[in-house]
């Protein structure tokens, strides 16, 4: 611009007004104050648009899991079909887990090697760490009179040596594919409530306690050793006793100690129903319809469901139905890294 406005001052106002052609080229007045307003008015506008942007929080989209035999059971998905929870962690593996872990092989050279003891310092099997630890009272250094243990709660070498792993017809590692089977089919959230029958040593249950929020995980167990294995070793060396979980020792499907005010969005027994007789199962049956969710809630059953199709199909579906139980289907749930497979059998609460 080769010529120049000339700037006003209004003496009624003592304010100044900029009236140059190049700024107002339609002779449009635009006060200082206004114009720093506007100004101010952007930059918040802005503050609070990057702030929703940083702290935004996406919903996951909802997939489901493949089942034969009974439809299909809806899990939540997130990013490749699997479940999330709290902070967007996720249940299950994806397809690009697998070929991280492929690539972490790979780049590291790594071939899988005959499973023989390694150089260390004292390598030892399992069943001579146990005879160590009865020769030499445990791991302490300290002599004569101070070799008693100083340990608060001493673990049974038993369980330090993790000999309860090998209790179970399938590897220990089995346990977190039954969680991620299950989680996923009933949309699992922290605030779920969950209880099994027949916990054993927590193979499965440990994965439930460390993903629920405190005291969400119930469970009952006959079997002595298994409760021991799961409150001295399993539950301390996974850093989970503030989790508090409920697991109380019972049987004759015996639910009184949960409480009866207690609704549960997941009941399920792996491989125990099996071992039970047919009139146990259905008392057992008949009781925990009551403390099942309605509609939304599941229980799940391994495995086979004797106790019912011994019966005759009319007879078992006429027995469920007046229990307010609904047959959904059959499922099965195969390991992506663990050669893991399972067979389950869902039901659900029908009527209020």
């Amino acid at each position: 611009c080769t010529h120049n406005q000339e700037v006003p001052v209004r003496d009624s106002s003592h304010t100044m007004a900029l009236t140059s052609s190049s700024l107002s080229p339609k002779g449009i007045v635009v006060t200082v104050p206004v114009l720093v307003l506007s100004v101010a008015a952007a930059l918040i506008f802005l503050f609070f648009l990057s702030s929703s942007l940083f702290s935004c929080s996406c919903p996951a989209a909802v997939g489901t899991v493949a089942a034969l035999g009974g439809g299909e059971v809806k899990g939540v998905n997130s990013g490749g079909g699997e479940g999330s929870g709290r902070f967007g962690e996720r249940i299950s593996l994806t397809a690009e887990d697998i070929e991280w872990v492929k690539a972490q092989i790979e780049v590291n050279g790594l071939h899988m090697q005959q499973n023989v003891l390694r150089k260390g310092i004292n390598p030892r099997t399992r069943s001579q760490q146990l005879q160590d630890l009865t020769d030499f009272k445990g791991i302490s250094h300290y002599e004569g009179d101070e070799s008693k243990n100083h340990t608060a709660l001493p673990c049974p070498g038993e369980l330090l040596v993790e000999e309860h792993h090998s209790n179970y017809g399938e590897p220990w590692a089995g346990g977190r594919d039954v969680f991620e089977f299950l989680a996923e089919s009933v949309h699992l959230a922290p605030d779920s409530r969950v209880l099994e029958i027949g916990c054993g040593t927590l193979r499965v249950g440990l994965h439930f306690i460390r993903y629920l929020n405190p005291e969400h995980y119930h469970c009952l167990e006959r079997d002595e050793l298994s409760l021991m294995a799961a409150y001295r070793y399993e539950l301390p060396s996974q850093g989970l006793l503030q989790k508090r979980p409920l697991i109380v020792r019972g049987e004759d499907m015996d639910f009184s100690k949960f409480g009866s005010g207690v609704v549960y969005d997941l009941i399920y027994a792996s491989a125990v129903f099996l071992h039970m007789p047919d009139k146990l199962v259905w008392v057992g049956l008949e009781r925990l319809v009551r403390k099942l969710k309605p509609y939304e809630g599941r229980i799940f059953v391994s495995h086979n469901i004797k106790f019912c199709s011994r019966l005759g199909g009319d007879e078992c579906t006429k027995r469920l139905n007046n229990l307010g139980l609904e047959y959904l289907g059959k499922y099965t749930h195969d390991s992506l890294l663990f050669n893991h497979y399972e067979i389950w059998f869902g039901f659900r609460r029908f009527k209020a």
